[in-house]
């Protein structure tokens, strides 16, 4: 009517476009409209990169007093002591012990319950997934036990970890890998992952491995060439950890690597937008998952990232986050922030009184200009007396020795008070058994162990639940998997039943008890229950208190050493 002219088809709508729901979009994508996604998804991460600038320093300062290296002072003198205190690398290292033994034990870290009805079959189905599951952990995925354990080191110095669940295609199988907090970048306004609108997981990878998966079909084929990548580029983070660890890139160091941007955004494609019923754009953004190669200034990959039947385009999540503390924002905060500051006073005065004590036992001072001392530019050692020429045959006249004090008893107490305040806060002034009263009611003892833990016991807590959530979704990978059977054999003989196990009739638990952080809470719980039954034994069921008691001490086979009831002597 108004004498315009449609030139061309519209496109189609995104559910009929008839290419394959997984393939890469940045193969059949227009190149300019990749080069504006390109721009809008690097500005978008330099943005909120910097955004959490401030973070990056406070962390990179707190690493400086983990005491893993000795610093070379010239002030006030030259030698001066460059000792850190322990404070800061002993809080971590304790926590990272206790924790490693709670959250990976040797039998496996995952268990199950049925949800809802139970029945024999929903119970055999639980014990097969957690076996199953358990197998996979402790077995199959070689990465999971020492990632996890560098992770529970690095999440008290950093306050966040993440883990990131999915299926491999290189490797073939699903993995649960460890994401330092440098490595994860969210947006300014994010308070957690589900509301992040963008997040970014930047990957070191070699060229090696790109152009493999260039071929295989899963990156887009592009020229990239072993000059052509980046030397090493690292941010101060980065550069910190390396000089803890006394590493440093060489010349050609990082030419066979590159970096990689891998951003979970939602974008509104051309051609691929979202349309209603009746085949009208609603202008709203869709989950993807864009692989950038920032050096090439190319998009490696864009690919849908909800299931295909959801009428909803919910994202899929890959990520966990674990925090230390929750902090006030989206990152945790650990301990280099919380007794950063202690650590810090702490080092200051340690050097102070070391230094007080190199000065007392050295002195220096002023002489005369007319004595003459033999080498005196050589300092003289412990229990050597040199020659010396004095004018007037006065050598106290002569030397003036400067009025350096015997270190400070005041500032040792302050040392101590702060120590004290740093263990503390940390929870790693833990009582030992000699402590307490050897008399006092088992009770007694575990309240006052609750007392003193209930800091570390709410940072277990908070780990129980990521690692709920990092199960779940291991879970998910599993059921999505190419594998559709057991690898082994099981009671009944049907491998096949894995396909149908993994469903919503089973919930996905960590082992670990979320209210219990150490064996000697475990420990002192099972020993009252076993003293309440002692006391009552018609109200108690003795053989389950004492094999209670075997498991919290961990002790294997304990159906070798405990009769079973039938044969025990009832009192």
């Amino acid at each position: 009517e108004d004498g315009t002219m449609l030139v061309g088809m519209p496109p189609a709508p995104m559910m009929e476009q008839g290419g394959d729901f997984f393939e890469n979009l940045a193969q059949v994508i227009d190149d300019s409209d990749l080069g504006s996604i390109y721009s809008d998804c690097m500005s978008d991460y330099e943005d909120d990169r910097s955004s959490r600038k401030e973070w990056e320093e406070q962390y990179k300062e707190g690493l400086e007093f983990l005491g893993m290296k000795f610093e070379e002072r010239t002030e006030p003198f030259e030698g001066a002591s460059g000792i850190i205190h322990p404070l800061l690398a002993e809080s971590v290292t304790q926590f990272q012990a206790q924790a490693y033994k709670e959250m990976l034990p040797s039998g496996g870290p995952v268990k199950t319950q049925v949800v809802g009805m139970m029945s024999p079959n929903t119970d055999l189905q639980a014990a097969r997934v957690q076996e199953f599951m358990n197998y996979q952990i402790t077995q199959v995925m070689k990465e999971y036990d020492p990632e996890t354990d560098q992770m529970l080191f690095y999440l008290p110095l950093s306050g966040s970890a993440f883990r990131k669940v999915h299926f491999d295609q290189t490797l073939d199988r699903p993995v649960s890998r460890f994401i330092p907090s440098e490595k994860m970048v969210v947006p300014y306004g994010a308070s957690s992952l589900d509301s992040a609108t963008r997040i970014t997981h930047v990957i070191d990878m070699s060229i090696n491995d790109v152009k493999k998966l260039q071929l295989s079909g899963f990156y887009k084929k592009s020229d990239i060439s072993y000059r052509s990548s980046p030397s090493y580029t690292a941010d101060g983070v980065n550069e910190e950890i390396d000089e803890l660890q006394g590493v440093k890139p060489s010349g050609d160091s990082g030419s066979d690597e590159c970096e990689i941007l891998e951003m979970h955004i939602d974008l509104d494609i051309p051609g691929f937008e979202d349309v209603d019923a009746e085949g009208i754009e609603t202008g709203i953004k869709l989950p993807y998952i864009v692989t950038l190669l920032p050096k090439q200034s190319t998009i490696l990959s864009i690919r849908r990232n909800y299931n295909q039947n959801d009428p909803l385009r919910k994202r899929i999540d890959y990520f966990v986050h674990y925090k230390f503390l929750p902090g006030v924002g989206f990152y945790g905060f650990g301990l280099t922030h919380m007794i950063g500051g202690l650590s810090r006073g702490a080092t200051s005065i340690l050097r102070q009184l070391i230094d007080a004590g190199t000065l007392s036992n050295l002195p220096a001072g002023f002489k005369a200009r007319g004595i003459r001392i033999r080498d005196d530019d050589v300092p003289i050692q412990p229990g050597e007396f040199r020659d010396m020429d004095a004018p007037g045959g006065s050598l106290r006249e002569a030397l003036m020795p400067l009025p350096f004090k015997e270190p400070s008893g005041t500032l040792l107490n302050l040392l101590g008070m702060l120590v004290d305040a740093g263990r503390r806060f940390a929870s790693i002034g833990d009582m030992q058994i000699g402590d307490g009263n050897q008399e006092a009611p088992v009770g007694t003892t575990v309240a006052l162990l609750e007392r003193g833990s209930r800091v570390m016991s709410a940072i277990h807590k908070r780990m129980h639940y990521s690692q709920r959530v990092e199960f779940n979704l291991l879970a998910r990978v599993f059921r999505d998997s190419p594998i559709k059977a057991y690898p082994y054999m099981i009671a009944n003989g049907q491998q096949q039943l894995m396909a149908t196990d993994f469903d919503d009739r089973i919930d996905i638990i960590p082992v670990s008890d979320p209210n219990i952080f150490s064996s000697t809470q475990r420990i002192a719980q099972a020993q009252a229950a076993l003293q309440m039954a002692q006391a009552a034994p018609q109200l108690h069921d003795l053989y389950e208190a004492y094999k209670r008691m075997y498991e919290a001490l961990r002790i294997p086979n304990i159906e070798e050493i405990l009769k079973e009831p039938e044969e025990a002597p009832r009192l």
